[in-house]
């Protein structure tokens, strides 16, 4: 996994990795010198424990009744395998869960043009109302961008930083959040969690969830296409913070230079350039050393030589003979509409129409986009393009998918190299299906979204899956070949009582590591391993059911005369 799928679940699969390994090494020599310690006197005297031996009574009179019935049970096994995968186009999708940060973020941008005096009041009045909230700790913020800020951001824009309490009720605080931002009109804001800003800044270069990016060459088209796609988007449940991000443009002053008038006047362009732009701008002249600080010196237009378009007009120009030239007779200075921010994809300009998600799942969300923006028409030389989360999401699901494929392929060669025999293979590889359709139904009723980190899970189901499958007919071929047990309904029976404590007391251990983080997974910092635990723990009671109940059935069916042809493969060999 690469990008930023990679950086979040790399890590869990590496840890997940050593920690079998690590598990394997012990099992192989650990155990066996404890077992010769601490076993060795006590063999042969040792007595089950009251709980197995009521779990072993019960569950032999079970496995006859469903062993006098294999066609029902195979039949149950196989609708339960269909509902699964029925079940999967049916739930929503979301890259990542919903983080619990109790620091958010509120980007929040006044009309362009709007002066530093004016943005500072609006922003300290709406910190105001919402450090007034109920569960709102602190709030803080700031406007505009330093010298060297890495935002490319006018004076009009600022970020609003708000801490919550932690006892507070997270949706009902960030819902009274959303609606006093929304309450002032004609100022586009977003609310989101700074760790989700990251991540979809990542993803798409903007801090939203849905991303619809037209592209095109005129403005003009691209900001009617906007509007249009805007407009269709605004209806769908669970849309928030709905805004387009274009090429924002603001009233600047134009000078543009007479050159007639101006040769007529013996004014070169370049002392019209650089009167005007002294006027408005600054011109540095020298530097002022005091107490080891560097100030620069500045020489800049009066603040009533800028008031109006008039004051600039009557601006005069000095000339190389040391007269004077009137700005208005030598240049037309008006004002003009211009683009602030030149957003474009290498050389195709374009523009956003952003959103955030609350209250559904983002794959949801994002095919209804889809479904809107076919019913729109563009013109030739412009198309949209849906970015995000969306297609972060089907990109690692697209990959993960072919390495899941491959895990099972080299699963079942792995099952018939241990049991020596394609048919006992694939009586053991029949839990694996199951076991995924024990996650998908796990996820269904724990909400019905499966994000990056429930696909996590069902790979992790696999080895589980395969474990238990190992272990159960690995022991038939032993009491088979080494204890001479007869093919039969006895050998199906002893062999799965005998290796009931093993697989209960495994799937107990992982269930009880697991409930942990499947009870307090919504508390910040757990969100990302809760769906796998989730699905894990889904995928393992459908696997134990399966290998206690299923397994022994088939294998009673179909698995006559497979140890005897593995032997006569493995004499042959």
């Amino acid at each position: 996994m690469g990008g930023v799928s990679g950086a979040f679940f790399e890590p869990l699969a590496i840890a997940y990795l050593l920690a079998v390994v690590a598990s394997m090494v012990v099992a192989l020599t650990v155990t066996p010198a404890l077992s010769l310690m601490l076993l060795g006197k006590t063999a042969g005297r040792e007595r089950g424990s009251p709980i197995a031996v009521w779990f072993s009574d019960r569950y032999d009179a079970a496995l006859r009744r469903v062993i006098g019935a294999p066609r029902k049970v195979m039949l149950i096994a196989g609708v339960a395998v269909l509902a699964g995968i029925g079940i999967w186009p049916l739930l929503g999708q979301s890259l990542l869960p919903t983080f619990k940060e109790r620091d958010l973020l509120v980007d929040w941008s006044t009309p362009p043009g709007t002066s530093h005096v004016e943005t500072h009041r609006i922003t300290s009045r709406v910190s105001s109302e919402l450090r007034s909230l109920p569960g709102v700790r602190s709030v803080g913020a700031h406007v505009g961008r330093a010298v060297t800020g890495d935002q490319v951001v006018g004076i009009n824009s600022s970020q609003i930083w708000i801490s919550l309490d932690p006892t507070a009720d997270y949706d009902k605080t960030v819902a009274a959040i959303r609606e006093t931002a929304e309450a002032y009109p004609g100022i586009m804001h977003t609310v989101h969690s700074y760790l989700r800003d990251k991540v979809s800044e990542v993803l798409t270069g903007a801090g939203n969830a849905i991303v619809v990016r037209i592209y095109g060459q005129k403005i003009e088209v691209l900001n009617q296409k906007a509007e249009e796609v805007r407009q269709a988007l605004s209806g769908i449940k669970g849309i928030v913070d709905l805004h387009t991000e274009g090429q924002v443009e603001e009233l600047q002053v134009q000078v543009e230079v007479d050159l007639d008038a101006a040769g007529r006047a013996n004014v070169k362009p370049g002392d019209v350039r650089r009167s005007t732009a002294t006027v408005f701008s600054g011109l540095v002249v020298g530097y002022l050393f005091k107490e080891q600080k560097i100030y620069e010196v500045v020489v800049h237009g009066a603040p009533e030589a800028r008031q109006s378009l008039t004051n600039l007009r009557d601006l005069w120009i000095d000339k190389s003979d040391r007269t004077q030239a009137r700005l208005g007779d030598i240049a037309d200075v008006r004002l003009v509409s211009t683009p602030t921010v030149l957003r474009h994809e290498r050389i195709a300009p374009y523009v956003d129409v952003v959103a955030n998600v609350a209250g559904r799942d983002a794959g949801s969300v994002a095919d209804e986009v889809e479904d809107r923006l076919e019913n729109i028409q563009f013109p030739l030389e412009y198309h949209p393009e849906l970015l995000g989360e969306l297609a972060e999401l089907e990109s690692a699901q697209r990959h993960m998918l072919g390495v899941a494929v491959a895990a099972l392929i080299g699963i079942f060669l792995l099952l018939q190299a241990c049991f020596g025999s394609w048919r006992l293979g694939l009586i053991a590889f029949v839990g694996l299906p199951a076991s995924v359709a024990g996650g998908v139904l796990a996820v269904l009723v724990s909400g019905g979204v499966v994000s990056l980190g429930a696909i996590v899970g069902f790979l992790a189901v696999l080895g589980i899956a395969a474990r238990n499958a190992v272990s159960l007919i690995d022991h038939y071929q032993h009491l088979e070949a080494q204890e001479n047990v007869p093919f039969g309904l006895d050998l199906v029976i002893r062999g799965a009582r005998e290796r009931l404590s093993p697989i209960l007391t495994g799937s107990a251990a992982i269930i009880a590591a697991l409930l942990p983080i499947i009870v307090v997974g919504q508390s910040p910092g757990l969100e990302i391993v809760q769906p796998t635990a989730i699905v894990i723990m889904g995928g393992l009671v459908a696997s134990t059911l399966v290998t206690l109940f299923v397994m022994p059935a088939l294998y009673l069916v179909v698995g006559a005369g497979a140890q005897r042809q593995s032997d006569l493969g493995l004499a042959g060999v």
